[in-house]
């Protein structure tokens, strides 16, 4: 909540536009201040920017709400509490779907199939609500340039022939989906951060991240002193906007991320892991060339980031044609294949 930007937390237009210049956004940026910079900054009284401080404190603190009246919500409301993902074991086994107000990653090997989900997903969440969808737009932030409009359209007649029978309804559609395609982590974040108003002026009903790991990768080598440290904390701040975001406006967030594989043998290790304890594992048997043996499939980024998602869903392959998709929470749970 302290994400909120200011001007949404009551204060004067002309203050707010006062307070940018000197790069106070949100709530934490002003919150981080002393009464004597905030009197500094701002030209008024002690006691102002004493009302100002509690003002702001109020808009960003988060509700009281009984474990009843959030039951009752997602009872009375069960569209507004999760988008379904039509694939019937999945959405069984979510109680729903993916769920509003949270952050759910989607991890896997490259070539899974996590860039299809996401953007099928991003068709669903543009339906309408009588057909299962959020009847809102998307914001889907590209780091791989793996997004592609023909693919969209693809899922969209394959699935739903009827609905997309004419240009206009793939026209509409297709302009729900707003793409944004960011290459470096300062650009990811910067993109992240300016999405509030966007997701009131345009009615956006689902986040996309695809994928997170792709830049941090790249940008951070785990090995050199000090990036660790440096990359967590970058992750951290991500995940905490996209947090805020979630349950303000209660959409979902979806995310991909790549894997690590450890395996007992030593026959196949894909680094970027500093220890095994680095990383939350999933221990799994896996087999190869018929035999058994055991393995840990591990979702990058390291464990900071696994405490920062909700929900996990990791695809992996059982053979060139079949998928299995594992949901995990405290401990792992096969749900299906495809």
């Amino acid at each position: 909540m302290a994400n909120k930007k200011l001007r949404r937390a009551g204060l004067p237009q002309d203050l707010c536009e006062r307070l940018s210049r000197h790069q106070i956004i949100t709530c934490r940026d002003f919150l981080c201040l002393s009464f004597l910079e905030l009197m500094k900054m701002t030209g008024q009284s002690y006691w102002s920017v004493q009302k100002l401080f509690r003002t702001v404190s109020l808009s960003c603190a988060p509700r009281m709400q009984t474990a009843y009246e959030m039951k009752m919500r997602r009872t009375l409301n069960p569209s507004a509490a999760f988008l379904p993902t039509t694939l019937e074991d999945l959405d069984k086994i979510l109680h729903g779907g993916i769920a509003c107000g949270s952050l759910t990653e989607i991890t896997g090997p490259s070539g899974c199939g996590k860039t299809q989900f996401c953007i099928m997903m991003s068709l669903l969440a543009t339906m309408p609500t009588n057909m299962g969808g959020l009847d809102g737009a998307v914001i889907y932030i590209d780091t791989e340039s793996a997004f592609t409009a023909e693919r969209l359209v693809e899922i969209a007649q394959h699935r739903f022939p009827n609905y997309f029978a004419t240009e206009e309804k793939l026209i509409a559609m297709t302009n729900k989906v707003l793409v944004y395609q960011e290459l470096t982590c300062d650009s990811v974040l910067k993109r992240i951060k300016s999405l509030e108003e966007e997701i009131i002026s345009k009615n956006v009903k689902l986040i996309i991240v695809d994928s997170v790991a792709s830049v941090v990768r790249k940008e951070f080598d785990t090995k050199r002193q000090g990036n660790l440290k440096e990359r967590s904390n970058l992750l951290t701040k991500e995940a905490s906007i996209l947090k805020y975001l979630a349950e303000e406006f209660s959409i979902p967030v979806i995310l991909t991320n790549q894997i690590t594989t450890w395996l007992s043998d030593g026959l196949a290790v894909q680094a970027d892991v500093l220890s095994p304890v680095d990383d939350l594992s999933l221990s799994e048997e896996s087999s190869r060339n018929g035999d058994w043996y055991s393995g840990y499939v591990t979702a990058a980024l390291g464990n900071t980031w696994s405490h920062c998602v909700n929900t996990r869903l990791i695809l992996q392959y059982l053979d060139s044609k079949t998928r299995q998709k594992w949901i995990q929470r405290s401990s792992p749970v096969v749900i299906g294949k495809e």
